[in-house]
Formats: structure tokens, sequence, C-alpha cells
């Protein structure tokens, strides 16, 4: 394959990644409704980890060192867990384009993680982006939340950081697993975890649910968890990981249009200004040079 077709390739997996993950926050949205936090943040997991495991089994990959396992667990911790469970909590309360502000500071955690995951010293400049982006979300939490935090905002901020976290860390496992046997294994390594809560929280009442929120839950642990992934680490390993990661910056506002388009939700013009001026924060501290822990260059 020539190389700009290869490219190509590459930018269209890495788009079709990002609308699928777009898709998440309205999904999570109308699940939770019906189905509650629980099995909506970790029965996804549960659904993904089977068909991953016949996934696993039929390729016959091999199973992960004792090292890499370790790594998993915070990829576990964070895309499995954490991410999943704090998001369904925070949509059973705010909008979907409320979230997707506070999700557009993701790129910029997931750089920072990686810059201190590879020894590396972030610039003034990544520093000064950081707190911009990270000021620009605070204020619009507290507009909307009449001059104080909610504690639903609390709960994205920290989806956000333990994600960028998650990130972090499975695009350095990628490089030794494969890129999408990341969240392939982490799936695994979460669900029988959630077997018993999941099973615990489930009702009669849900079989009665309307068919949008059984499509919706579907799309989360098929989609979300897996398949949006597989999209998402193929176009980075295909198309270039610096180049196939800025399509990142279009994911905020697809939920915002989505959830206009879908929910009916009103996107006002601050909500729009907000996303901007954070998303600008973010491609300015992600493109910063930083420097080698001991070393007086720059990479």
């Amino acid at each position: 394959m020539q190389r700009g077709t290869q490219e190509q390739l590459g930018l269209l997996l890495g788009l079709a990644g990002v609308i699928c993950f777009s898709f998440t926050l309205p999904s999570t949205s109308i699940a939770v409704e019906y189905f509650g936090t629980t099995v909506v943040g970790l029965g996804r997991t549960v659904v993904a980890a089977i068909i991953v495991a016949l996934v696993l089994i039929i390729r016959k990959e091999k199973l992960p060192s004792p090292r890499q396992f370790k790594g998993l667990l915070i990829v576990a911790v964070g895309a499995v867990l954490g991410f999943p469970l704090l998001t369904s909590w925070a949509m059973e309360s705010l909008p979907v384009s409320h979230g997707a502000v506070v999700l557009a500071l993701l790129p910029l955690a997931t750089a920072g993680f990686a810059m201190f995951r590879a020894g590396e010293l972030p610039s003034l400049k990544f520093w000064i982006s950081s707190i911009i982006g990270s000021l620009a979300v605070i204020m619009y939490a507290l507009h909307l939340g009449f001059g104080q935090l909610q504690f639903a905002d609390l709960a994205l901020l920290a989806a956000v950081i333990i994600l960028g976290l998650s990130y972090a860390e499975g695009g350095r496992l990628a490089q030794e697993l494969g890129s999408w046997q990341v969240i392939a294994w982490a799936n695994i390594i979460g669900a029988p975890f959630f077997i018993i809560p999941v099973g615990l929280n489930l009702t009669a009442e849900m079989l009665h649910a309307p068919f949008i929120a059984w499509i919706s839950f579907i799309y989360l642990a098929v989609i979300s968890q897996f398949l949006a992934y597989v999209a998402w680490y193929s176009g980075m390993a295909i198309g270039g990981i610096a180049k196939v990661s800025q399509i990142q910056y279009l994911q905020p506002f697809l939920m915002i249009l989505f959830a206009a388009v879908f929910l009916d939700e009103t996107v006002t013009f601050f909500t729009i200004v907000i996303a901007m001026i954070v998303v600008f924060s973010v491609i300015i501290g992600k493109n910063t040079s930083v420097v080698k822990k001991g070393l007086s260059g720059k990479s």
C-alpha cells in the first residue's frame, strides 16, 4: 500500500473511531435513565468482554506477561471502570453538551500523563495552556451551576484524569501487545469483578425499557467499549499517531452536535465559545516541546 493511501486509510479509521466515541455520552444519557448507573457503567464491560473473549480465542492471541498485566490493570481502572461509571453517574443530571465541554480536556490530560510516563518534563507553554483550558471548563461549570461546581462536574473531571492516565498507559502497551488488544484484555480483566454488582442491580422493570434504551446500551457495550477502540488504535497504527490523533479535536463539537440533533438539547453560543477555547488550549498544549529528564536538549 502506498504511503499516501495508507495515511488516508489511517485518517478514515481514526475519524470513524472519533465519531463512534462522540455517541458515547448521548447513548449513556439515554440508557442510564432506564438501567441505572451500575448496569450502564459496568454492564457494558461484561457484554464487551464476552465479545472480545471470542475474538481473542479465534485469533489465538497470547496471554500478556506479568509486567504487561500490571499496565493493563491501569487501563482497566480507567477505561473499563472509572470512566464508564463516572460518566454514567454524571449523565444522570448533566446535559450532553455540558459533558462534551469537560471531556474536551481529555487529549491534554492524555498528553500530560504520556509525558510523565516517558520521563519528560512538560514546558511552561504546556502548563499555561493546561491552566487556560481548565479555567475555561471551571468557569463554564460555575456559570451553569449558578456559582458553584456540581458533584457531576467533579465526576467528569475525575473521569478525564483517570481516562487520560489509562490512554497514556494504553498507548505505551499498544507498542508491545498490538493496537486493539490493550482494550480487549482490559475488558477481560475488569468483567469478572463487575458481574456481581451488575447482577444485583438488574430488575424485571428493565425488560420493559424502550427500544431506544436497549439500542443505546448495546451501542455502549459493542461500539464504545470495543469496536471504537479497534478503529481508533488501528487508525493511529496505520496513519501515524501524531497525525491521526489530531482528529480527536473534533470530538467535543460532534458530541454537542449529536446532543442537539438526537436529544433535542439547546446548545448556546456560550457553550460553543467555551468549547473552542478548551480545544484551542488543548491543541497548543499537545504541540509544546518537552525536555527529557537529565538532559538540556528538547525533544
